[in-house]
């Protein structure tokens, strides 16, 4: 068992991996920039080290992170989520430097990194893909041919790009020809690669995907899915497990394919299959995010597993806990990013302090933050501040339990997404769980809420007064 890890990251992923090593009895090592020094992983952790002054550049320095782990006596390195996660030259020097880096091998997460790799491995496999081209485009021109040839709309996409980022649609070949050098550019400044590929566009599709895990003795088991239809921009906004829109026989197939295409690349750890589903029950290879995701709270709900865990000791060459027929589903899950935006100004970031904090709590309720009173959100980054996972036996009650998590928590200070997501609730699309990544676009309207401040709300602003009359 490993003894030691550096997190190669930050906030609430960070606390989360702290958690975890905190339990099984690890050391662990947190990392900062100066604009993370009040950050609450930074206090959480056995130990915290300041790794420069850039609030991003410093989480992405390679050699320091490894430099900095071997001078610490780390003997892992956890990369979390985002910044170096899926970088194949991290996970090499990682094991050019003798330390186990918790996650995939590094040409694996090369390959799948590269999307027009991972169409070509998924079709090896026999795993149904979206029509669309053989590898990278090399001009418009061929761009062209290939979208008349399968058809409008269709989705430009950056080979190397993640997170809803260097993505086009494009419903005629005008809209091709305007996009194709936007595309390239996103790309290149995003991800160091100006290269592009097109796939047939699924229009308003469910937006499915299937955790995995992987040891290195040859066992491979899936958790079931998840379903993060509910998006904006192709950034994910509620995520619940497992889908509501599935019958059985869908959930074992889906399953079992994204089984099949983790043992096609030889995959090991934690890893993320997603699939889209068109309006015909027909399912389509999306990607593989060779990570932890964001949304795996609501699979540990739901199946009582803990993926953290998991991911450190599939890293240090353990077994995996569980057999397929040993993972049980139990009720329903959901999980609400709580960003820092103001959805009624389209939807621009809000940062700033909080001015008080309270997280939501009682019967299946879970939250997963970095966040405090008095805490300075940094602008520098995401704008996620918390996620609050709700579960419970029925859909039905789970609607009901996200309801009044959402309307306890108290985040004071900012603007958040909470009243918009009490909207997403009541809408009866999403209670009868007919939704489709549409449904944000669908339903503009929904950022109507009212503005008025909610009792607590008010009894929070009257104690602040007080105090600060008071001197309290």
């Amino acid at each position: 068992m490993l003894r030691k890890i550096l997190i190669a990251n930050r906030g609430e992923i960070a606390v989360r991996i702290i958690r975890a090593c905190a339990e099984m009895g690890i050391r662990s090592v947190a990392i900062y920039s100066d604009a993370d020094r009040f950050g609450l992983h930074v206090k959480k952790a056995d130990e915290s080290y300041c790794i420069g002054n850039e609030p991003v550049a410093s989480y992405l320095n390679i050699h320091a992170l490894v430099d900095l782990a071997a001078a610490t006596g780390c003997d892992g390195i956890h990369p979390g989520y985002g910044f170096l996660s899926e970088n194949a030259q991290f996970a090499r020097v990682c094991k050019e430097r003798g330390i186990t880096f918790i996650g995939p091998e590094a040409d694996v997460i090369h390959r799948m990194g590269d999307k027009t790799e991972a169409r070509k491995a998924m079709i090896a496999a026999g795993i149904p893909v979206t029509p669309g081209s053989d590898g990278n485009l090399d001009s418009v021109e061929h761009a062209l041919i290939v979208a008349e040839k399968i058809g409008y709309p269709i989705m430009l996409k950056a080979t190397s790009g993640g997170g809803g980022r260097g993505i086009r649609r494009c419903d005629n070949a005008d809209e091709l020809q305007n996009n194709y050098q936007r595309v390239i550019s996103e790309a290149t400044k995003a991800f160091g690669s100006a290269d592009v590929f097109l796939e047939k566009c699924v229009v308003n599709p469910k937006h499915i995907e299937v955790q995995v895990l992987a040891d290195h003795h040859g066992n491979t088991i899936h958790l079931y899915e998840r379903d993060c239809s509910i998006q904006r921009r192709n950034q994910k906004l509620i995520e619940i497990a497992p889908s509501p829109q599935l019958d059985e026989a869908q959930r074992q197939y889906i399953g079992g394919l994204a089984v099949l295409a983790a043992k096609a690349v030889g995959y090991t750890n934690a890893g993320t299959v997603e699939f889209l589903l068109d309006d015909k029950d027909r399912f389509y290879f999306m990607e593989m995010n060779t990570r932890v995701q964001v949304e795996h709270t609501i699979t540990e709900t739901v199946t009582g597993v803990d993926i953290v865990e998991e991911q450190i000791r599939v890293a240090a060459g353990l077994t995996l806990r569980f057999k397929q027929h040993e993972i049980v589903r139990r009720g329903y899950a959901m999980q609400f990013r709580i960003n820092a935006e103001d959805p009624k100004n389209s939807f621009l970031p809000s940062f700033g302090r909080i001015s008080r904090y309270y997280a939501p709590g009682g019967p299946g309720v879970r939250t997963d933050t970095a966040i405090y009173t008095g805490y300075e959100i940094p602008p520098f980054y995401d704008s996620m501040l918390a996620k609050v996972i709700v579960s419970a036996l029925t859909w039905e009650d789970v609607i009901k339990r996200g309801e009044r998590a959402l309307k306890d928590m108290g985040l004071f200070g900012i603007k958040t997404t909470i009243p918009y997501y009490l909207e997403i609730l009541k809408h009866p699309d999403f209670q009868a769980a007919t939704f489709n990544t549409g449904f944000v676009e669908k339903y503009p309207e929904l950022v109507n809420y009212s503005n008025k401040p909610r009792p607590e709300e008010l009894a929070s602003v009257i104690a602040a007064v007080m105090a600060a009359h008071t001197g309290l």
